[in-house]
């Protein structure tokens, strides 16, 4: 199996495996419905969604956050993504009145809706807003220390008091996650973008060499129905030709020889003539 071969697959695993995770932190009201709309046409195209966030009233914007496995989202991604969201909402009307439809990437200081989120940005700031006061605080900011269970843990650096506090957070019982824009997590996110045009260009390199032995298969095919179809039209013509052949040889030749007719007359004497 080729090298590009066993990027494919892996690259085909990986997918089904980020589009089956589902998200712990969900949004409410109006931005929850359109987010039960987006989220499978989304994975149809391969993304997932992120996070729906609805501003304004009267001509208010829908944004929907969307990400490849990499976490990015390209423009590309964004026009595809927005022409095939445009007509479902269209059609379900999740929101009443004019609205904008914006779709876009998570960013760098990017919601963490997944525990896989808060596991990847291990080492990172982040600001975490609970649903229910925690300890008589809803909100926390420190560096993310990956996750336990259910919980993620933050080593707090939110006051005075908090120094190196570690804390468990339920994940599901957050209203909001994010990352704190840091010149570390810039970095990480230049590294990550690169690592994923390295992962895009085995991809194509991939689908390339597929073509080819595609395209090689077919060839071939044709090849072998081209020289099947040859045979057999020479093998009619050479029956054909011995059928005449043999008609030929059995056909009878009619005779051309003279047949000479003696006439003998009689005149009397006994004499013939």
């Amino acid at each position: 199996m080729s090298a590009q071969r066993i990027v494919a697959d892996q690259m085909d695993e990986s997918l089904t495996g980020f589009a089956d995770e589902p998200r712990l932190i969900a949004e409410p009201g109006r931005a929850a419905r359109v987010a039960v709309l987006a989220e499978p046409v989304l994975a149809d195209l391969g993304y997932r969604l992120v996070r729906v966030r609805i501003s304004g009233s009267a001509g208010c914007t829908v944004q929907i956050m969307a990400e490849r496995p990499d976490g990015t989202l390209a423009i590309e991604d964004c026009e595809a993504a927005s022409r095939a969201l445009s007509p479902v909402l269209d059609v379900a009307d999740p929101i009443d009145g004019a609205y904008r439809l914006e779709i876009s990437s998570p960013g760098i200081d990017r919601p963490l809706v997944r525990r896989s989120d808060f596991q990847r940005y291990a080492g990172h700031l982040a600001h975490v807003e609970m649903l229910a006061p925690l300890d008589g605080r809803k909100r926390f900011r420190g560096e993310l220390l990956g996750t336990d269970g259910d919980f993620a843990r933050l080593r707090r650096d939110d006051g005075a008091d908090a120094e190196n506090q570690e804390v468990l957070l339920r994940i599901e019982d957050m209203s909001e996650a994010r990352l704190l824009l840091t010149d570390a997590l810039i970095s990480e996110s230049l590294r990550r973008s690169k690592h994923g045009d390295k992962a895009d260009d085995a991809e194509e390199r991939a689908k390339s060499d597929r073509a080819k032995s595609d395209r090689a298969k077919s060839d071939r095919a044709k090849s072998d129905r081209a020289k099947s179809n040859r045979t057999k039209s020479d093998r009619a013509k050479s029956n054909r030709d011995a059928r005449i052949a043999e008609q030929r040889k059995n056909a009878a030749p009619r005779s051309n020889r003279r047949v000479n007719h003696t006439t003998e007359t009689d005149y009397g004497d006994g004499k013939r003539q």
